[in-house]
């Protein structure tokens, strides 16, 4: 399990490095982000786990020939498995209560823990020769500095008016920058500043873009860091996605957007019964067809071209009126299935760990095989198989190919008779892969016996 998390969480710094480095964070809040990431990806490594450490357990007892010894003395497979199954089962249910409890915690705390990192702009660190725009509404860039934190040749751009369409610019031979709380407070010698006039009467082909230069011994002032401070965002942001409920709230939550989606469905029924009317065919009717002719006939052309146009744009609109309902109804519907996607997923974590211990288990029998070698590479291929079918489904939902239910145990049904073949050949002491291991693997085994 901590092998496991360890390789996922090297995958989670891999993905996010470029939004943590560089923003001068302290080693907590790393440490923080951390911890929430590894509580997340509990339902990949937990399954994991358990089906490399059945595989091993198992083919270590059975190539130091434990396990025949166990068989020899009267004791059956499902005897051997029963003390396994039963831990197997508390595991489980500790499992359904993580993802169920502690698994939305750990999504909210992830969710506005990572969100207020991404946001945090990086620390103000000047580099000699370089534009740094950390600062909202300013580009500084220094030539040199020293170690006393002189800065010479110092160029700043102030964009704080940029809206307006008013800028400055500064340059001066030196200077220097003192950081007091959340202000910073630049002093600057000997230098010029140049500041753009708006022209707001003159038209803008007439522009002539005219600028006043001013030189200055001394200037200072200061400049606001808040931008450059951490600060957590509100959990309530977060607090209703569908990751972050129960199983309670998300039965709840998918109730009422049925409610919902049955009420648009039902809105748009009722609109059609009061605006449509079924009638017989005008077009055989000569009757009908000379009576409107007669009626257009009286009309002016104006009133024509009126009538058809009011026609076509009340045509329009109830169509325009019955797609926005539908396609009200159909977001409601895929919003349910997002939500039942987690209610599932609750299920499908306590389920698989004892999926894949009746598939490790037996395999581990099977091939007699310990250590961190064939077993290790036998549980990633499976867990690899097992998972894209689990990502399949679960886009097959998402898109509104399938069921929830159909998307989010296909990997469960597909690997459930696997399961049960595989404990069935090692209840009967079969060797199912003998054919397929290699020539060594096999000599081994024949030296066993």
């Amino acid at each position: 399990m901590p092998v496991a998390l360890f390789i996922l969480d090297m995958q989670f710094l891999w993905v996010y490095a470029d939004d943590l480095i560089g923003k001068g964070l302290a080693p907590w809040i790393i440490a923080e982000l951390m911890m929430y990431a590894s509580a997340r990806l509990v339902n990949l490594a937990l399954p994991l786990a358990i089906l490399v450490a059945s595989i091993m357990a198992l083919g270590s007892l059975a190539e130091k020939n434990e396990l025949t010894a166990m068989k020899s003395a009267g004791m059956s497979l499902h005897r051997i498995f029963r003390p396994l199954v039963a831990a197997m089962l508390l595991i489980s249910l500790g499992a359904f209560w993580f993802s169920n409890a502690a698994w939305p915690v750990a999504n909210l705390k992830f969710r506005t823990l990572l969100f207020s990192v991404t946001k945090k702009r990086p620390g103000l660190n000047l580099q000699p020769g370089v534009f740094y725009t950390g600062i909202e509404g300013f580009a500084i860039r220094v030539d040199s500095k020293d170690e006393d934190g002189t800065l010479h040749d110092v160029l700043i751009h102030d964009h704080r008016e940029g809206t307006t369409g008013v800028s400055r610019v500064m340059r001066s031979d030196k200077g220097r920058m003192d950081q007091i709380g959340e202000r910073l407070v630049l002093t600057m010698e000997n230098g010029v500043s140049y500041e753009e006039d708006l022209e707001q009467s003159a038209r803008r082909k007439e522009r002539l873009h005219p600028h006043i230069a001013s030189e200055f011994k001394r200037q200072v002032f200061e400049i606001d860091l808040a931008s450059l401070d951490f600060s957590k965002v509100d959990e309530g942001l977060f607090k209703r996605a569908h990751e972050m409920m129960t199983t309670d709230q998300l039965s709840s939550a998918m109730d009422s957007l049925q409610n919902i989606a049955d009420q648009r469905m039902h809105d748009v029924l009722l609109y059609g019964e009061r605006q449509m009317t079924l009638k017989r065919d005008t077009i055989s009717s000569i009757g009908t067809t000379m009576a409107s002719a007669s009626i257009l006939h009286r009309l002016t052309p104006t009133q024509k071209r009126m009538a058809f146009d009011g026609a076509r744009s009340l045509a329009r609109n109830t169509r325009q009126g019955i797609a926005n309902a539908m396609d009200d109804a159909m977001t409601k519907i895929r919003l349910k299935d997002r939500h039942a996607i987690e209610w599932h997923r609750k299920f499908f974590l306590a389920f698989s760990c004892i999926l894949l211990f009746f598939i490790g288990a037996p395999l581990g029998a099977i091939i007699r095989k310990g250590g961190l070698g064939m077993p290790t590479v036998l549980a990633i291929i499976i867990f690899l198989a097992y998972y894209i079918i689990s990502i399949v489904g679960e886009q097959m939902v998402r898109a509104g190919e399938w069921a929830p239910w159909v998307g989010m145990w296909l990997s469960t049904a597909i690997l459930l008779p696997a399961a049960i073949y595989f404990t069935r050949r090692a209840a009967r002491d079969a060797h199912v892969f003998s054919y397929a291991l290699p020539s060594w693997m096999n000599v081994k085994r024949k030296k066993a016996h």
